[in-house]
């Protein structure tokens, strides 16, 4: 028998896998998680039992098209159902848009540090990473990011709010960036955290693409919406961009049960913004106690804050676990923390409180 392995893509060398965040321990002293960027809350009302009823045809193959979800979010948004794509959560459908404009020979610029993904995928697709180094107040550098598109550029990610910062872009600058860009070049605004924002000078994205054609919108179901386990997500964009998507959708990817629970939880819409408010004043509160103990602490406008604490980001996460809480650590860089449940909050910020006396 030949020891010799199947020859696979070089590309793959060296991709990192992806690194979710660290759940409880079962049955260990960790009694809150907060680094997933999970919503904290149950389904919303009907979700749960829209997914019960669904899951039992779970026999049969999901409706490929998403037919009911993309009519659902086409009344919701205002947009054609032409210009619509679903996949397993925004990840998913990011990596299409890979796909479906970059391989080998070709540039993605993305801001560093970003979502984890955007190194990965790029590097699945072929194509060569361009990482643009973050401002000094943690902030997308898009000045940089546009002197970084050369003729080989056809894609580039704008983290809105960023992941795992959660600063923001805002209007004036974020068209000034587009008007630089080629108009063969694909932007894609992800805008996974878009219902927690309160920042008006931040633009919604689909205002930004109805007028620009080389402008994509990301959005998921995964965190406002607490679908975080039933992966879908979508993307909003002109025709071609959206038809071709719908090409390298993997078949039947979005489960029937996802695509039910998408529909009834965009029909929930009043306790959505109660849920999301709530999570907001929470954000709120954990960010002014970080400050008032001292830390600096850019303003978040996702469901999370940020923390950069250098080489003591493990020891800091270790603390924050022996304290009853997980976060997310990024090591030599620093820490993301999701707002969770108000006593989780407060077990967190009585720990980064512990640990800055120490430090």
């Amino acid at each position: 028998m030949s020891e010799t392995s199947p020859k696979l893509r070089a590309e793959l060398d060296g991709i990192p896998t992806y690194k979710p965040g660290k759940p409880a321990a079962a049955g260990g002293p960790v009694a809150f998680k907060l680094s997933s960027n999970e919503n904290p809350y149950p389904p919303l009302p009907g979700v749960m039992e829209t997914a019960v009823a669904a899951a039992g045809e779970f026999n049969r193959y999901p409706d490929m098209a998403c037919t009911g979800l993309m009519n659902e979010l086409a009344d919701r948004f205002g947009v054609p159902v032409s210009h619509l794509a679903t996949g397993t959560g925004s990840v998913g459908v990011a990596q299409q848009l890979l796909q479906i404009t970059s391989g080998p020979g070709d540039e993605v610029v993305y801001p560093w540090r970003s979502f984890e993904a955007y190194p990965i995928i790029t590097r699945i697709s072929g194509a060569t990473s361009v990482p643009v180094a973050l401002t000094s107040e943690d902030v997308h550098d898009l000045d940089a990011m546009a002197d970084a598109v050369t003729d080989r550029t056809r894609l580039i990610f704008v983290c809105n709010p960023n992941n795992p910062t959660g600063t923001v872009v805002h209007r004036e600058e974020l068209e000034r960036f587009l008007d630089r860009v080629p108009s063969d070049v694909l932007v894609v605004l992800d805008e996974a955290y878009r219902e927690f924002i309160r920042d008006p000078e931040v633009p919604d994205g689909l205002e930004i693409y109805r007028s620009r054609p080389n402008v994509a919108v990301l959005r998921t179901f995964s965190k406002a919406y607490g679908l975080a386990g039933l992966r879908v997500g979508f993307a909003v964009a002109h025709e071609p961009v959206a038809a071709a998507l719908r090409k390298t959708a993997v078949p039947f990817g979005v489960s029937q049960v996802a695509q039910d629970a998408a529909v009834a939880s965009l029909r929930a819409e009043d306790e959505l913004i109660g849920r999301v408010g709530a999570l907001v004043a929470e954000r709120t509160r954990v960010y002014e106690g970080l400050r008032k103990q001292g830390w600096t602490v850019p303003p978040t406008q996702a469901n999370f804050v940020w923390l950069r604490l250098g080489e003591r980001s493990a020891e800091f996460a270790a603390a924050c676990e022996a304290a009853g809480v997980v976060v997310r650590p990024f090591p030599g860089e620093g820490v993301r923390v999701t707002i969770g449940e108000s006593e989780a909050n407060d077990i967190f910020l009585h720990a980064a409180e512990a640990f800055r006396k120490g430090m």
